[in-house]
């Protein structure tokens, strides 16, 4: 398995991030490689339907998500181009001081791919 662990530290309040990237179908909001998110229920699970800038889909299931933490969890069900299978991950934000730090950290298997491209790819996500 590999794994991506990124942390950005902000100047800006938890609350105020969280308000951003906490809702699970928001992405559009807040990454530049997504240009739509369709949001389905199936079952009492949250899926996600992402449409990438410059063609491409990545279908994603919401795991967890805990509002009073400020975080949740997901996983990738269709890749589309990332070369990768059996992801999961986890973005949490954590207050520091006045502002705040976004991490973002995930486990996959290379697929396709050599296991360092893989990394750089979803390191290119983040």
């Amino acid at each position: 398995m590999a794994s991506v662990n990124l942390k950005q530290p902000l100047l800006v309040p938890a609350d105020v991030v969280w308000g951003l990237i906490g809702q699970f179908g928001g992405v559009p909001d807040w990454h530049p490689a997504v240009e739509k998110c369709e949001i389905e229920t199936k079952d009492s699970e949250t899926i996600r339907h992402l449409t990438l800038a410059g063609g491409g889909s990545i279908v994603e299931r919401q795991m967890t998500h805990d509002g009073g933490a400020r975080s949740y969890s997901y996983e990738i069900l269709s890749p589309g181009p990332l070369p990768i299978a059996n992801y999961k991950a986890t973005i949490t934000v954590h207050s520091k001081g006045s502002g705040c730090e976004v991490e973002w950290s995930s486990d996959f298997e290379a697929k396709g791919a050599a296991e360092g491209d893989a990394v750089a790819a979803v390191r290119g996500v983040y």
